[in-house]
């Protein structure tokens, strides 16, 4: 499994919102340097994570972006939902009746499992602890 590289460039913009002081605020283009993220595909990212509820944008020569929580209060699986969507590892995992196999599949339970640790590992990591490594 791979997140994709827009969910990647979002993980990247939040690390650097969440460097910021606590009512800071950035420019996209300054965020885009930083990180090297294409700044039009940066746009596109921000747009999602605004509509999120992840981080607050405004416009103007006092704008800019800034965390719409606390580094402790989102998790970095909020950031890949928000551009990815739900962490699916296999379809059987997201629908049960995807597989030809159904219940009787071997490897079902393993990719729930997984599935499972994965997203909470990325639930209970929040933007605070991923600094603080």
């Amino acid at each position: 499994m791979q997140i994709t590289r827009q969910a990647d460039y979002a993980l990247r913009a939040m690390i650097y919102l969440a460097r910021l002081e606590p009512g800071q605020r950035a420019a996209t283009s300054q965020i885009a340097e930083v990180q090297h993220i294409p700044p039009s595909f940066l746009a596109k990212i921000i747009s999602q994570l605004s509509i999120a509820g992840l981080i607050h944008t405004s416009r103007g020569a006092r704008g800019g972006v800034s965390m719409a929580r606390t580094p402790e209060e989102i998790s970095v699986l909020e950031v890949v939902e928000a551009i990815d969507g739900p962490i699916a590892l296999n379809e059987c995992t997201a629908i049960s009746g995807n597989c030809i196999f159904g219940e009787n599949c071997p490897l079902r339970p393993i990719w729930c499992q997984t599935q499972n640790e994965l997203v909470e590992k990325l639930r209970s990591t929040t933007f605070a602890a991923v600094l603080n490594n």
